[in-house]
Formats: structure tokens, C-alpha cells, sequence
């Protein structure tokens, strides 16, 4: 199997160590050394699936196989088998919990994101789903994986991938206007200048310091659907602030480019999967 990205495979590493820095008492107590098995992960829920890579890494880092018979982003449905795995019983039930716990939270954010996806693409606008950087700690890069894999894009990966100006900023400098001009003359030419307002004044503002995108914070319907009408198209719209599944069609049909979902990440439900072993 192919190395993982060097962040990923020291979280690996992590869970790992946090779960067997003392062994498998239960196992060893139990399992003769030489036994030998095999199990399958079982969809107890509809999912979208996401974590295949890290998931089977946790099986090769314990000496036994494992593979998927879904890709990533495959819709399974509830009953299906996603993958097998088979090596030495007791390998099969150390990494059986943190495979799982990598699989059914990366799931979880895909589908989430799926159901999000469905539901603009069913409002008939152009409107994309992005995610945050609400994510947890030093599980970023597989998060935004996940969301690519329910059909989501990513917005920024770090605080250096993109100049983002929010409303801190804004404070520190005493106006929507005077930050896009300072991210506009200091800043990387290479990088998008972004601002986030709250009404539209600070559109105005914006539009006028030639900001590339605009964040609509917390903004209503119909404030988004004007300030629409007003930026004609001259920036970039993205929605953010209490989004959820009910409310996306009526954000979509305000016309704006985008809508960011921190809940993709900091708030999806772990998908339910099992994993059942049997000797072999």
C-alpha cells in the first residue's frame, strides 16, 4: 500500500500508540498467537463512505491485509459490506477500534456532505457547498478528504492558503474598506483577497476595494438576494452563518456562488459500521 501523507500517517501513529501502549490484554489472555482470521465492515447505515486509506492502514501497521470493495465516495447502502480484512485474529481486533473510529467519522462527514450536495443540486442553482477550517485538531486533511469524497469542495486548507478577512480584521483596522486595501498592497499578489460583512454597507465597501470574494455573514434571504442584485456579478458570493439542510434552497435561489457549512466537519453524525470476525 502506498504511504499516506506524512500528517496522516503520524496520526496513525497516534491512535495507535494511545491504544496499545500497553497491548491487547484482552487478546493476549484470550487468542492463541498463531490464530489466524478474518472480518468484513458492514454498513448499518445508508453512507457514503470515506477513510478507505487510513482505515486499511491500520491493518497493514498490525500485520494484517485489508482491503474495500467500495470506492471512496461510493454510496453503500445499510446491510452492505464495505471491506475485508484478514491476518492474525489478534492483529484483526487491535486495530479493529481505531480503523473503525477513522472509517465511521470520515463517513459521517461525507455523507453529511452528500445530503448537503443533494440538496442544492435539487434547488436547480449553481450554488457550490464548501466547507471550513472548523475542524478537529490534526484531522483536517482527512476531513476535507471526506468532504471531497460526498462531493463537497474545499475552502481554505490554512490560514496561508487564502487571505480571508473576518471580522477581527476588519476591527483591527478600522473598517471594511481600509483591510481590503491593506490585504490588496501587502498580501500575496497570488492569492485571492476575501473579506467577510454583515450587511450590505460592507458590501458596498468591499466592492469598492476590490475585494475578489465576499463573505455574507449571518445575512438573511433577502439581504443575500440583494446584495446579489448589487455585486452584479463583479465579486464572488459566499454564504455562511446557520446553514442547514432546510435552509440551503432558499440560499441557493438568492443566486449566490457559494455557501460554506462548518457543520460538515464539526458537527456530522459517525456513520454506523460494524466489524465482525470470524477464524480463518
Amino acid at each position: 500500500m502506498a504511504e499516506l501523507p506524512r500528517s496522516v500517517e503520524r496520526l496513525v501513529d497516534l491512535a495507535l500508540e494511545e491504544d496499545l501502549s500497553l497491548g491487547d490484554a484482552t487478546s493476549e489472555a484470550t487468542i492463541p498467537g498463531e490464530a489466524r482470521g478474518r472480518g468484513r465492515f458492514l454498513a448499518k447505515d445508508d453512507l457514503i463512505l470515506a477513510g478507505t486509506a487510513v482505515a486499511s492502514r491500520v491493518f497493514e501497521r498490525l500485520g494484517a491485509s485489508c482491503r474495500f470493495e467500495l470506492a471512496e465516495g461510493s454510496r453503500a447502502r445499510r446491510g452492505e459490506i464495505l471491506g475485508l480484512a484478514e491476518g492474525p485474529m489478534r492483529a484483526l481486533l487491535a486495530a479493529e477500534r481505531t480503523a473503525l473510529n477513522f472509517l465511521q467519522r470520515l463517513s459521517g462527514v461525507a455523507t453529511a456532505t452528500r445530503a448537503a450536495v443533494d440538496v442544492l443540486a435539487a434547488a436547480g442553482g449553481r450554488t457550490r457547498l464548501l466547507d471550513t477550517r472548523k475542524t478537529t485538531p490534526g484531522w483536517r486533511r482527512l476531513e476535507k478528504e471526506a468532504v471531497r469524497a460526498g462531493g463537497g469542495s474545499n475552502h481554505r486548507f490554512s490560514l496561508g492558503d487564502g487571505i480571508l478577512v473576518k471580522d477581527n480584521h476588519v476591527a483591527a483596522c478600522g473598517g471594511v474598506g481600509e483591510a481590503v486595501r491593506r490585504a490588496r498592497s501587502c498580501g500575496n499578489a497570488m492569492l485571492r483577497v476575501e473579506v467577510e460583512v454583515v450587511d450590505l454597507p460592507g458590501l458596498e465597501e468591499a466592492i469598492a476595494a476590490r475585494a475578489d470574494i465576499v463573505l455574507l455573514d449571518n445575512m438573511d434571504d433577502a439581504s443575500m438576494a440583494e446584495a446579489v442584485r448589487r455585486a452584479a456579478g463583479r465579486v464572488l458570493l459566499e454564504a455562511s452563518g446557520n446553514m442547514t439542510l432546510a435552509r440551503l434552497p432558499q440560499v441557493a435561489a438568492t443566486g449566490v456562488d457559494f455557501v460554506s457549512m462548518g457543520a460538515l466537519t464539526h458537527s456530522a453524525r459517525a456513520a454506523d459500521i460494524s466489524f465482525e470476525v470470524e477464524p480463518g
